[in-house]
């Protein structure tokens, strides 16, 4: 199928150094003693490409420091996008760099033949043992340069300025998703039959995937730009599932082919962005694939429908299993689309229904387990991962939070937070939307992008991760001249909501009130009325709530506010949860300090919630709603009044994933 000029994968990738789209100070710093860590890469990169590194976490019963590599395998099988491979292993090493390398290099090799399973031919002279000092030192990268692992080169490693944009500049990601219901008979009296019985109807479906019958509708999900191609349709009979991706030719401008065989993924895709800052899985171009049977085709013969009917010889029930399969791929935009179907979505489809029936079908005659998969991009990570969760206990079952947990350290996460929540998860179920903006039209991270805060030589601490913000008058509710607090908790909920420590509805007043209420702190009069809260109020309902626990830091003075700057810019980088400050009769929200050591100067980020106009992020900032202020201001004045008493409420970050 390939046309004149066209190159294969191998073809037009030229090696050279080892180059790594990890930055070498996170490459370093979740090194372990005697850790491995398997080097990612992908087909559609350069030989000796790294892009991410994932930590070994299951280890051999008989030696701890061997992997279990049937384990290991099954798992990044499941979590690796299709388009993404094992390429070599890290190892730590104070002596004998080059035997260490040699050891990595073999566990690699080992790895990626599980994974693969004789369906891909594999370079094995292009697997990487990486050799790091568990001092912190440097890394040294070893290929090896015959199959026997006995031979390797040390090569030279260059560190990407922009990785972001070398994986999605040159990539798209490809989503198909496949909600399955298997019927299958079993006899009454031999129920043992029913998982043999079950595994048949499995390999009958992914039979069906390489029927010459079978249709893949592809269209695209990037649907902001004006002109959207029209959906193609890829016939099962023009896939070939024999060869193998390293021989695939790689399509240029010439590849642009009316015939749907022909199209490149990148017919699917945008025009090039123009800020590097929009390069992100979020960002991808995306494409969606749709399977369709094409049970109605003409045959060669003309006959009439018949009906036959088997008698069944013993008494049998129906059994019908459900499966929901959910892959997501990596593609090259010059591969083209029949290729990114039969080499890439088909097998990732094989897979997780393999994975999901392994777990399923030893259970079929008791509960069964509800497993569904989830898409996520953790922070640091630049390729999204995929994760199988089973729903029946719920996201805080102690199973489900160590599942969590092992994911987070595979993934070098922190593990003081939650970041593979479901709520979590990368949603491609319509048009491409912000995952963190569901359903809300609020302002978000109003303090982005407003002028500096005029100290000079200080060091900034901010607010870490998203919030809303509320003020007066919001959703057709006065509450003006009185409801500055409660809009100040609203704006904090709200961080907790995006940040996935909490689904709760961010509350109304009365709800905020009726909590009081219902601990205790007011008497039931104080539902519907305008009194004020105060921190200490707040304190008690981000408890009840959320389970969410607050130091309150209390001010005789407002000019003991700035002496305590140290220790606010302290819980900005350990906590990073918005402040809410109550002072005399208002209340603020502090969104972060800038403070110089040396010199005692500190400016106060300030989201004032007694703005009553529109949701104009310009309007706000212009205004000085959102802004810094200076604890003396250049005409003398203080921000934080030396006559009025202070409560500071500093909400404490979960410890939990």
């Amino acid at each position: 199928m390939a046309k004149t000029g066209q190159s294969s994968l191998s073809e037009r990738m030229e090696k050279a150094s080892a180059h790594v789209l990890i930055p070498k100070l996170i490459l370093q710093k979740n090194d372990e003693p005697a850790g491995l860590r398997w080097l990612i890469g992908s087909s559609f990169f350069p030989p000796l490409t790294v892009v991410s590194a994932l930590k070994c976490i299951h280890t051999d019963s008989s030696s701890s420091s061997s992997p279990d590599y049937s384990r290991e395998s099954e798992e990044l099988r499941t979590l690796l996008p299709k388009g993404f491979h094992v390429v070599g292993a890290l190892v730590v090493a104070d002596s004998d760099e080059e035997k260490r390398g040699g050891e990595a290099v073999a566990a690699a090799r080992r790895l990626r033949k599980l994974m693969c399973r004789g369906s891909e031919r594999l370079d094995e002279q292009g697997v990487i043992g990486a050799v790091a000092e568990s001092r912190g030192g440097g890394i040294r990268f070893y290929v090896s340069k015959s199959e026997s692992c006995e031979r390797f080169e040390c090569v030279d490693v260059v560190y990407d300025d922009d990785p972001e944009r070398f994986v999605w500049e040159r990539g798209c990601l490809i989503w198909c998703e496949l909600p399955l219901k298997l019927p299958s008979y079993y006899p009454v009296n031999k129920p043992s039959d029913t998982v043999r019985i079950a595994q048949h109807a499995i390999e009958a479906v992914v039979a069906k995937f390489k029927d010459p019958k079978a249709a893949y509708l592809v269209e695209t999900l990037s649907k902001t730009s004006s002109e959207v191609p029209q959906p193609v349709i890829i016939r099962g009979g023009d896939l070939d599932f024999d060869m193998n991706l390293s021989d695939v030719k790689l399509l240029g401008e010439s590849g642009h082919d009316s015939y749907a065989k022909f199209l490149p993924c990148s017919h699917f895709c945008l025009e090039s962005k123009k800020d590097s800052r929009e390069y992100s899985a979020e960002n991808a171009d995306m494409i969606k694939v749709n399977i369709l049977l094409n049970s109605s085709e003409k045959s060669q013969k003309s006959t009439a429908p018949v009906a036959e009917y088997f008698p069944a010889l013993e008494e049998v029930r129906m059994l019908v299993v459900d499966f929901k399969l959910e892959v997501l791929c990596y593609a090259a935009k010059d591969l083209p689309l029949m290729h990114a179907v039969s080499k890439l979505v088909i097998p990732g489809l094989i897979d997780q229904l393999n994975i999901e029936g392994k777990t399923i079908l030893p259970n079929l005659l008791a509960q069964r387990p509800q497993l569904h998969p989830y898409h996520f991009n953790p922070p640091g990570v630049l390729h999204p991962i995929t994760v199988i969760y089973e729903l029946n206990y719920g996201e805080t079952e102690m199973k489900q939070v160590e599942v969590r947990k092992s994911l987070h350290v595979r993934l070098g996460l922190p593990c003081d937070r939650p970041l593979l929540r479901i709520a979590s998860a990368l949603d491609f179920s319509g048009l491409r939307n912000d995952p963190i903006r569901k359903g809300t039209t609020l302002l978000k991270d109003v303090h982005i992008g407003i002028p500096s805060s005029g100290v000079s030589g200080g060091s900034v601490s901010l607010v870490q991760g998203s919030y809303e913000y509320y003020h007066y008058l919001q959703d057709g509710f006065n509450d003006s001249g009185w409801g500055c607090a409660y809009r100040s908790l609203q704006t904090i909920i709200s961080w907790f909501r995006l940040q996935h420590y909490t689904s709760i509805d961010v509350p109304l007043h009365r709800e905020i009130q009726q909590s009081l209420v219902e601990i205790g702190d007011k008497d039931p009069s104080f539902i519907g009325s305008r009194e004020w809260i105060g921190a200490i109020e707040l304190s008690f309902v981000l408890d009840k709530l959320l389970g969410v626990s607050c130091k309150v830091m209390n001010f005789r003075s407002g000019a003991e506010v700035p002496e305590k700057c140290r220790e606010l810019a302290l819980h900005f980088e350990n906590q990073g949860t918005p402040i809410m400050i109550g002072g005399g009769v208002l209340a603020y929200t502090l969104l972060g300090v800038d403070y110089n050591d040396a010199s005692g100067d500190c400016a106060f980020l300030i989201l004032d919630p007694h703005y009553t106009g529109n949701d104009e992020h310009k309007k706000i900032v212009n205004g000085g709603w959102c802004g810094w202020k200076k604890a003396v201001d250049s005409k003398g004045k203080s921000f934080f009044l030396h006559d009025k008493f202070y409560n500071l409420l500093l909400p404490q970050r979960p410890n939990m994933v």
